[in-house]
């Protein structure tokens, strides 16, 4: 299974929060604090205060000190994306150990990387979702979500599941 984790999830879940105010897109937006960012999000202060931090160091966020200090956007919701929340809390997207390709040019640390039949298309995959995360910004994430095509393959298959269970009931009581 492929999955982001919770201080990644926490994060978009913060930084959606932080876009949703009315001068997210402007040239000064709100400032929050993570006791604010915690109560209106349900979250632990530690994790919140950790993850913003997080955010600052990778430059997503701007940190401001004193009595009104806090976090807010570095740049308008718009112009953030998914995938940098991704790397900045995660690292590099890669699917497989054999995408991530270091400072120096050189691909994962795998064995077999030089007779790998699978690795190129590995890597395509790894592109796919990556632009796909890129393309998904701070404000696209506080708007409605689009409306995704029925899953007819799942529906399918849970009656086809049904249908065997049925089938498998009815020959062991027969």
């Amino acid at each position: 299974m492929i999955r982001i984790s919770r201080l990644t999830d926490y994060g978009i879940v913060l930084l959606t929060h932080m876009a949703s105010d009315g001068a997210a897109d402007s040239s000064n937006p709100e400032t929050h604090n993570a006791k604010d960012l915690a109560s209106a999000t349900y979250l632990p202060v530690p994790m919140v205060s950790k993850i913003l931090k997080l955010l600052a160091r990778d430059g997503l966020l701007l940190s401001q000190r004193g009595a009104k200090g806090g976090y807010r956007l570095s740049k308008p919701a718009g112009q953030i994306n998914v995938a940098e929340v991704v790397r900045a809390l995660e690292g590099p997207i890669a699917i497989t150990e054999c995408v991530v390709v270091d400072e120096e040019g050189m691909a994962g640390c795998c064995d077999n990387a030089d007779v790998c039949q699978v690795r190129g298309n590995w890597q395509r995959i790894n592109h796919v979702v990556e632009e796909a995360l890129s393309r998904i910004s701070l404000r696209d994430m506080v708007q409605a979500p689009c409306e995704l095509p029925a899953m007819t393959s799942v529906t399918m298959t849970t009656e086809s599941l049904r249908s065997r269970t049925e089938r498998t009931a009815a020959s062991i009581e027969s």
